[in-house]
């Protein structure tokens, strides 16, 4: 189990995370919602360790986390320059890895042997996906994974995570889009400036999608009839 504990985390005097407290299980898929600013990308770059916290703990497995127990696919992904596709699945999976590029490439077809900096920003987002799947950590963060990336590809990723889940993967995701976590998640955790105001099961989703557009209106209601 990934257990974050009191978690608080701060950009000079601005605290973002406070008291954060968040667990994950083998085969979960633990979504994160949030509004811009509410600190979802920190919390997982806290996680991973590009972020140094200023209290609290990450454990996994009873220990402090490692980010070598962890494939962190970032919301937007860095690449070499001149690195081809194959190159970079290359290096990441090692070459004692049992990683099959070529049949995993049969789920998006990217050119490999093109340049990565030709690719267009939802292939991007794919190879990046298939570096997280080389790697095969027992922990899995994903930072908006379906940005950029088309329909069809959306699903494939979803059937990719359904699968991970029967490999006991324990597995954290965030969207901006709501339904993108309700078609996948088994909970559903609400972070709203720095802190995890709730956290749904699945049989709460509906009543989650409710609160959110109900807060939605009340914040623009008010503009709405005088200009329309």
């Amino acid at each position: 189990m990934l257990k974050i504990n009191n978690l608080s985390v701060s950009f000079g005097d601005h605290k973002v995370l406070k008291n954060l407290e968040l667990g994950c299980s083998k085969g979960e898929l633990h979504g994160v919602l949030g509004m811009n600013g509410s600190g979802k990308t920190t919390l997982f770059r806290t996680i991973y360790g590009f972020k140094k916290k200023d209290d609290g703990d990450c454990v996994f497995e009873n220990e402090a986390i490692s980010s070598r127990k962890i494939g962190f696919l970032e919301t937007e992904n860095y690449f070499y320059s001149y690195m081809k596709g194959q190159e970079y699945l290359d290096l990441l999976s090692g070459a004692d890895s049992h990683f099959d590029i070529k049949k995993w490439n049969q789920i998006f077809d990217l050119p490999l042997n093109d340049l990565i900096d030709t690719y267009s920003t939802g292939m991007k987002k794919k190879i990046a996906f298939l570096g997280v799947m080389a790697l095969d950590r027992p922990v899995i963060i994903l930072d908006e994974p379906f940005n950029g990336v088309d329909v069809e590809s959306n699903e494939k990723i979803f059937q990719i995570l359904e699968r991970l889940k029967e490999h006991g993967k324990v597995m954290l995701i965030s969207s901006h889009i709501l339904s993108s976590l309700t078609s996948i998640c088994d909970k559903i955790s609400f972070l709203k400036k720095g802190v995890i105001s709730k956290t749904y099961q699945k049989e709460e989703f509906p009543l989650l999608e409710s609160e959110l557009r109900e807060m939605v209106q009340k914040n623009i209601n008010q503009t709405l009839n005088e200009l329309l």
